[in-house]
């Protein structure tokens, strides 16, 4: 019989994963797994879980949102193992699996595991750790993981944006930037950067698309997005037009699709890693790891290109 172990977090979202745990574990029964549920208990059970567990299982599953998504990548990537990944998302954002096409109604996405093929996605490095989808410092970035959990649970996204505003209310100040050298793709600029980040996705904070277009999540590349400090409100309001146009080729941007990035900073930058606090650096190495994490996902998927197509051009 194959083995399936799949790590939970009970207080993800709102819960829910209570709700149909036992169908969960009945579509994977029924399809010959033996099953090992795991209910986390504590920050980096998972990841603990998983590091020292996976090589026993022929599968592993996790749900929880994309900090529970991030555990189990470093839990694979640290243990040395080969092992499929299947994701049912169960957090309030859960970018990383709505870029894979992951269903959100629970029971369709263990259907969508058992249904599903293994592919391979690429994984950040963040200088010793690792990264799902999402490597992010400056403004707001504070708030995917300051926000309270009980909030988000009952209001969802919306949580998010509620802190958000209450941070630009009380802390927004044009003064407050951070002066960074970024060194990519043979080319080295040094700005006043208010926000920046490394995403491999087609969702971030829920927004579909801030990456730009035609987002891989398996081609090599990642896609840098960096805002220059704006000089007073007039050009931060031209700055917030332009990223909701996604002209990133307007003069308040530096964007990059590359396969990695070096930042050296004047002092300590706060930086988020899929949406958790990934520490206060002045120096920071990004790269891709290519093909690094095998995800069991549905058909078609918009974010993962065609296995033909990459083989025909090399």
């Amino acid at each position: 019989m194959k083995k399936l172990l799949f790590v939970y977090n009970p207080h993800s979202g709102k819960g829910m994963i209570a709700n149909y745990l036992a169908e969960i574990i009945d579509i994977f029964t029924k399809d010959g797994y033996d099953v090992t549920a795991h209910p986390t208990q504590r920050r980096d059970d998972c990841y603990m879980t998983v590091r020292e567990r996976a090589s026993e299982y022929d599968l592993v599953v996790c749900s929880g949102g994309d900090g529970t998504m991030n555990e189990t990548l470093k839990g694979i990537m640290d243990g040395g193992h080969h092992v499929p990944v299947g994701s049912i998302p169960a957090g309030t954002m859960n970018d990383f699996a709505s870029s894979l096409g992951i269903p959100k109604y629970m029971p369709d996405a263990a259907k969508n595991i058992v249904n599903g093929t293994p592919r391979f996605v690429d994984v950040g490095a963040f200088n010793t750790k690792y990264f799902t989808y999402v490597a992010a410092f400056g403004a707001f970035t504070k708030v995917s993981y300051s926000t309270d959990q009980q909030m988000k649970n009952i209001l969802g996204p919306v949580a998010y944006m509620i802190d958000a505003v209450k941070e630009a209310m009380a802390n927004f100040d044009l003064s407050q930037h951070y002066n960074v050298t970024i060194e990519c793709q043979n080319e080295v600029v040094t700005d006043e950067f208010l926000f920046g980040m490394v995403a491999n996705s087609l969702s971030v904070g829920g927004i579909k698309d801030l990456a730009g277009d035609n987002v891989s999540m398996n081609d090599g590349l990642f896609e840098g997005i960096f805002i220059r400090n704006p000089r007073d409100t007039i050009e931060l309001n031209k700055t917030l037009n332009a990223l909701i146009r996604k002209d990133f080729n307007s003069p308040y941007f530096y964007y990059f699709r590359a396969p990695s990035f070096k930042f050296i900073a004047n002092g300590d930058v706060p930086w988020t890693v899929d949406g958790e606090y990934g520490g206060d650096e002045k120096e920071i190495s990004i790269c891709v790891l290519h093909d690094a994490l095998k995800m069991v996902v549905g058909k078609n998927v918009p974010g993962l290109k065609n296995d033909e197509k990459r083989k025909s051009n090399g």
